[in-house]
């Protein structure tokens, strides 16, 4: 079988404080991005094989989400060996979340081989315990997503019908940098409120908290982001932990940059949170 597996942006990402067990409290809008996928196949196999196409990620086939993905289902489940073959398109250590949706994908492609029967909750609860973005990812619909990402509350954002545009320089970076240089704080009013304005405001008033020591430390994604604003977007924003940052724009975008530079457009669908 083959499954698309999309990333994300975060609109808005308030970090809020620092948990005991080294996690942080976030509260950030996710939003799939249809047209940015990677693409999962999966077949059942005499032996367990992991096998990877197109970009090439920093990171050993052992270590790769999928294969934890796998692994998780084979110790609640039991199921048998498989051949998972991934297709790389989305950029890494973009902040776009690409890993986490892989895995998400894995999970609901086993649950469909194999026929066990998982509810979606269950499944958000395996995909929860690799990552904190995963859980999102096995329906990839708009939601507010709190906790450390896993509690999510469907949200569906008045942007249908405008165009997005995803960036990403050539550099990533890890979310382990990301948060060593933050500071968590609580923000007037919560992301949703703030969301509910007309977008003309999301601007002053939507913020990625990482952006702050982040763009002094990577001058050039500053820049990107103005470059967004300058070519007409309403509102752009680094999505997650970076690299990526995005635009969205009434009508389509017309971007140039450096050939280094990763570019993706797309008008964005009415999405359905039914």
């Amino acid at each position: 079988m083959e499954l698309k597996a999309v990333c994300k942006i975060n609109i808005g990402l308030d970090i809020l404080r620092r948990r005991s067990d080294g996690f942080h409290d976030v509260e950030t809008l996710m939003f799939p991005v249809e047209g940015l996928y990677d693409t999962i196949g999966i077949e059942r196999s005499a032996s367990t094989e992991f096998r990877q196409s197109g970009l090439v990620v920093d990171c050993p086939p052992e270590k790769n989400l999928c294969l934890k993905a796998f692994h998780a289902l084979e110790r609640c489940a039991g199921i048998g060996p498989v051949t998972i073959t991934l297709d790389k398109r989305v950029p890494f250590g973009a902040g776009l979340g690409g890993g986490s949706s892989d895995a998400a994908a894995v999970i609901r492609g086993l649950n469909e081989l194999f026929g066990l029967g998982l509810s979606t909750g269950r499944m958000v609860e395996i995909a929860a315990e690799l990552g904190s973005d995963t859980a999102f990812f096995i329906e990839s619909r708009p939601q507010i997503c709190s906790g450390r990402g896993e509690i999510m509350s469907p949200f569906d954002p008045p942007i249908a019908g405008l165009w997005l545009a995803v960036i990403k320089p050539s550099f990533g970076i890890s979310t382990a940098q990301a948060y060593a240089g933050v500071t968590p704080h609580i923000p007037d009013r919560p992301l949703a409120q703030r969301l509910a304005a007309p977008i003309s405001e999301w601007q002053t008033t939507i913020v990625n908290d990482f952006e702050r020591h982040l763009f002094a430390l990577y001058p050039q994604l500053g820049e990107l982001k103005r470059a967004l604003l300058d070519a007409g977007a309403i509102y752009a924003a680094m999505s997650g932990s970076g690299s990526a940052l995005f635009g969205l724009f009434e009508q389509k975008p017309e971007l140039t940059f450096d050939p280094s530079i990763f570019v993706h457009t797309e008008q964005i669908a009415a999405c359905s949170n039914e």
